[in-house]
C-alpha cells in the first residue's frame, strides 16, 4: 500500500509563490499533482515518473515545477506566478505505470489534499 500526505497549502497573494509537499511511503512510482476547485472536475497539474520524465498541464507550464527528493521520500510542487484560478484543493497521487499522465483515473493512490488559495 502507498501512503501519501500533502502539506504546505496556504493563502497566497496573486503573483506569489508557494511550494507544497507530499510525503510518500514509496517514491519509485509515477507521481502526480492534481487539483480540484469547487464545481469543477479534478484535473491533472503535473506528473513525474521514476526516471524523472515530467508532464505539465498547459495552464501551469512555465510556472509550476514538479520534483522529488528520493532521500526524503518527498514529492514537491513549486508554484510561481500564482493566479486566482490556481485556487483549489491540491492532491498528491501515485500510479504503477511508467507514463506520467494527467488523467485522474490512471492513479490508484491519493493523499488527503492541501488547500491553496490565491487572492487577487
Amino acid at each position: 500500500q502507498v501512503r501519501l500526505a500533502e502539506s504546505g497549502g496556504d493563502s497566497v497573494q496573486s503573483g506569489g509563490s508557494l511550494r507544497i509537499s507530499c510525503s510518500a511511503s514509496r517514491l519509485d512510482m509515477t507521481m502526480g499533482w492534481f487539483r480540484e476547485a469547487p464545481g469543477k472536475e479534478r484535473e491533472g497539474v503535473a506528473s513525474i515518473n521514476k526516471f524523472d520524465t515530467t508532464t505539465y498541464a498547459e495552464s501551469v507550464k512555465g510556472r509550476f515545477t514538479i520534483s522529488r527528493d528520493n532521500a526524503k521520500y518527498t514529492l514537491y510542487l513549486q508554484m510561481n506566478s500564482l493566479k486566482p484560478e490556481d485556487t483549489a484543493m491540491y492532491y498528491c497521487a501515485a500510479r504503477s505505470g511508467y507514463s506520467p499522465t494527467l488523467d485522474r483515473y490512471d492513479y490508484d493512490y491519493w493523499g488527503q489534499g492541501t488547500q491553496v488559495t490565491v487572492s487577487s
